[in-house]
């Protein structure tokens, strides 16, 4: 599988600028930074342990792109034929591609990502890029969840708050796939926090965090608890405000693929 269909696969779109959340017109500046903050997203150091090995398949995909677009010749080629060269010296298959991203970046630290996470979140960067994946995504807020930086399941209903007061504003324009969401749908993304909360619980046992962990045990419990009554809470809320149409509705409308 060639690069730009490993794009696809991993981020819902072949387009290298896309996946690192940069323009096409981005400054080599630019395009690293994009790099950076994509990377810290995916970093196989801020995965669960069940989760380590798709993290760091992502994150050499994202190694791949930007040695792709950083290097001026390669980039050259992509903007013109929209292809790149599998067998360059950007894509050797042998490469340490988390040895490259140290080469680029100093060490990250949990305490770098969760540094990161608290000057990202509220912040007017994270409030462009929800604005920007809300229109790419045509509203799809599964695509949404999934473009924006630093989120879980459980910031939707933040992130949905934020998108609701640019629509009643007029910054961004209503779509259907977002305002008549349908239940089905919603009650998919509850699922999955509900998984989220399960793994996490077993991650702990395996790490043993519960022997002689009484608080820190119970602060998780507690955590988790009041993020599914947020969930269930704002669900109940979607249902009486959108309810009658979504049952009216049938079949949800599909978000326009990115490109």
């Amino acid at each position: 599988m060639g690069l730009l269909e490993q794009c696809e696969a991993a981020f819902g779109s072949p387009d290298l600028y896309r996946v690192l959340g940069v323009r096409r017109e981005a400054s080599a500046e630019e395009i690293r930074r994009g790099y950076h903050r994509a990377s810290l997203r995916v970093h196989p150091d801020r995965a669960e342990p069940h989760a380590k090995e798709e993290a760091t398949r992502r994150f050499q995909i994202l190694g791949k792109a930007y040695a792709v677009l950083s290097d001026a010749e390669q980039r050259a080629v992509y903007d013109e034929q929209g292809t790149v060269d599998e067998e360059g010296e950007a894509l050797r298959g042998e490469r340490d591609w988390q040895e490259y991203w140290r080469l680029l970046f100093k060490k990250i630290t949990v305490k770098d990502i969760e540094d990161f996470e608290k000057s990202y979140k509220d912040s007017e960067e994270e409030l462009a890029d929800i604005k920007a994946a809300y229109m790419d995504f045509e509203g799809d807020m599964d695509r949404i969840m999934e473009s924006v930086l630093c989120v879980d399941y459980t910031d939707e209903p933040r992130i949905r708050k934020i998108i609701e007061k640019a629509i009643d504003s007029g910054e961004i324009p209503s779509h259907k796939s977002f305002v008549k969401e349908s239940k089905q749908k919603m009650m998919a993304r509850k699922r999955r926090v509900e998984k989220e909360a399960r793994e996490a619980e077993k991650t702990k046992d395996e790490l043993g965090l519960g022997d002689g962990a009484d608080d820190l045990k119970a602060l998780i419990q507690s955590r988790n608890k009041d993020r599914k009554k947020e969930m269930d809470d704002f669900l109940a809320q979607l249902e009486a405000k959108y309810g009658n149409n979504a049952k009216k509705g049938g079949k949800k409308t599909a978000a326009k693929k990115g490109k």
